[in-house]
């Protein structure tokens, strides 16, 4: 009878536990966005939420010390982890080549600063892929009591409660979002492919055009679709031979090389 009881007990906490849960941490309010401990998950197009941080390279504020430059925002599960290790090594041996593109790198997770300094000084002695004597040069947040992560989503309860998830938010010029992608615990990123995100971004806005499947600079462009029945039929009988259509939806502008 007493074991009984007392499992009886513990069941009756954890249902506690679960609806605390439920309706504090996670849940869907009638406006139809996800939200996590309250607060609105930011979508693609809208402003990124502002915040003040300590990190590795001092105090920041976003997006104020970020003004007229992209911004990448990752986070990461936890520090002294091999998958994470395997990301800022790959992630600090490309920041020159973000550097190139007017892109800052901001790194997250919920550990403490001395945590951070500790790990990036750990990870200077490794090597991995040829990858050697990395220096993460790029400010990664402390985020003990998860008010950015939170902010942005990146605390995830179907994976983790303490942990963030694989989260990356690319951020233009105006501090609007312009890419979300999230990741697995188990599964590190593919950071060629959030370069070729921000390449083929910024191709959008400076030409006015989309990128097809698997673009690489230099690649043909999709040209905006007609908006009138006369200049689906000037594409499709033109003779331009910077541009081809497939079909009248579908127009490209061949890219000068």
């Amino acid at each position: 009878m007493e074991k009984t009881l007392a499992h009886a007990m513990q069941d009756e906490k954890q249902q506690e536990i679960c609806c605390y849960y439920h309706h504090h941490r996670f849940h869907r309010y009638n406006d139809g966005h996800s939200h996590i401990g309250g607060a609105k998950m930011p979508l693609i197009g809208e402003t990124a939420p502002s915040f003040e941080a300590v990190t590795t390279q001092g105090p920041i504020r976003f997006p104020e010390d970020y003004a007229g430059k992209w911004v990448i925002l990752f986070s990461h599960p936890a520090d002294f982890t091999p998958v994470c290790t395997t990301e800022f090594m790959t992630f600090a041996s490309m920041a020159d080549e973000f550097a190139e593109l007017n892109t800052e790198l901001i790194g997250l997770s919920v550990d403490s600063l001395y945590a951070h300094i500790a790990w990036l000084r750990k990870i200077q002695e490794l090597e991995w892929k040829g990858k050697k004597n990395i220096e993460v040069k790029f400010p990664l947040i402390e985020d003990i009591r998860m008010e950015v992560a939170n902010k942005f989503g990146m605390i995830q309860p179907g994976q983790s409660n303490t942990q963030a998830v694989r989260a990356v938010f690319v951020i233009d010029p105006s501090a609007k979002i312009r890419t979300i992608l999230y990741y697995p615990l188990s599964t590190g990123r593919n950071f060629d492919e959030i370069k070729r995100i921000i390449l083929a971004l910024q191709k959008a806005d400076s030409d006015q055009v989309a990128t097809p499947a698997d673009w690489r600079p230099g690649d043909d462009v999709i040209v905006p679709t007609a908006g009138s029945c006369g200049t689906a039929k000037e594409r499709m009988e033109s003779t331009n031979d910077d541009q081809y259509c497939l079909d009248w939806f579908m127009c490209f502008r061949r890219e000068k090389t």
